[in-house]
């Protein structure tokens, strides 16, 4: 069975004992990295973390969808959202591609 994800300050606490920084700090570089990736994302559509991937800023366009419980027609309004893309080295090292015989 998988183990569950891990939280916040599971994460923080992990890369604390790895580097040796204290959480507080480890906490505040996360704040800034995360502020950074929403604020860049807004301002030019795109954001690049340098080996994981890019969070990029997408525009989903108006469509027909169905209420599940009537069936009825509904108009879905076009909306902007963001999107994350896993760099392939990540890709990769998670599910490696499979090997054409």
């Amino acid at each position: 069975m998988a183990e569950a994800r891990m939280t916040k300050n599971q994460v923080i606490k992990h890369v604390a004992e790895k580097t040796g920084a204290a959480k507080k700090e480890v906490a505040a570089i996360a704040g800034a990295l995360i502020e950074l990736a929403i604020q860049q994302a807004k301002k030019t559509g795109i954001f690049v973390l340098p080996g994981l991937g890019r969070l990029k800023k997408v525009q989903r366009k108006a469509r027909l969808g169905r209420n599940p419980a009537t069936g009825a027609e509904i108009k879905i309004p076009a909306k902007t959202t963001a999107k994350f893309y896993l760099a392939k080295a990540v890709k990769d090292a998670i599910a490696p591609p499979k090997v054409k015989k």
